[in-house]
């Protein structure tokens, strides 16, 4: 098993449809011992069988835009672990306001909220968890998306939030390297999420992805958790600071 008895922390399920749902489940096959976070007392209910069903060690809430909701966490895996190897960040958040019609129709409020849920979490997230990361050889893994890359209809400010998230990665791999600790991104295709059903062209993004990816297809939440797989076990002991592309291929495409 490819993380046997590494100690791996999820943020970001929401239900079964989850991306760090999937991630999870694989993460768990492949002998890894697991904490899992909610953002709240709505969340807990749908995640807490799921984290239950995997024997998660912890499942502890977390609302992201709290620094002492953060520093609880750690606080918390201290006393059930020596340390953390693997810590996969699946959070974003705009508000439904912020993605539609263009980025002019982006308020100064909505932009601040998806920059700080989506972009700062991930740093304050890894502020907190270096002391436990340290000599372990331990990654760290978030999700973006090509619409920080590329200009999606109706992802705007969100789509800016991808940009620094992975400008962020790159930072954060230089900042953490020294310690041994790997920063990478997988950038996914669309997948139907709880998420995704917030950008009102999504099905429009769905379609012309499948016609003009090269697998001809869109992705699925196993093909994303079959990477994370990768990214986060010693196969990939040389990588950090990479935005791998799981979104069959669509991503290379000019016209």
């Amino acid at each position: 098993m490819m993380l046997q008895g590494k100690k791996a922390l999820i943020l970001g399920i929401a239900n079964e449809k989850s991306i760090a749902w999937a991630i999870a489940r694989h993460f768990h096959e492949q002998g890894a011992e697991l904490a899992i976070t909610y953002a709240g007392e709505a969340f807990e209910k749908r995640v807490r069988p799921l984290a239950e069903s995997l024997n998660a060690k912890a499942i502890l809430p977390c609302n992201v835009a709290i620094d002492n909701n953060i520093k609880a966490v750690f606080y918390e895996l201290g006393k059930v672990w020596d340390g953390i190897d693997i810590i996969v960040h699946s959070v974003a958040f705009a508000n439904k306001d912020e993605l539609k019609g263009n980025i002019l129709n982006t308020t100064r409020n909505g932009f601040a909220i998806a920059m700080d849920i989506s972009v700062y979490s991930f740093i304050a997230i890894l502020k907190e968890a270096q002391p436990m990361m340290q000599g372990r050889n331990a990654t760290a893994l978030t999700m973006t998306y090509h619409g920080g890359v590329k200009v999606f209809p109706g992802y705007n400010a969100m789509g800016v939030a991808k940009a620094a998230l992975e400008a962020s990665v790159r930072y954060l791999a230089e900042a953490l390297g020294p310690d041994g600790t790997r920063v990478n991104a997988i950038s996914a295709g669309p997948i139907r999420t709880l998420a995704a059903s917030a950008v009102g062209s999504f099905s429009q993004i769905l379609n012309r992805v499948e016609s003009r990816a090269p697998l001809r297809r869109n992705i699925t939440q196993e093909d994303v958790a079959r990477s994370a797989v990768y990214l986060c076990s010693d196969l990939s002991s040389g990588v950090s600071g990479e935005i791998h592309y799981v979104d069959g291929g669509y991503n290379i495409i000019g016209i």
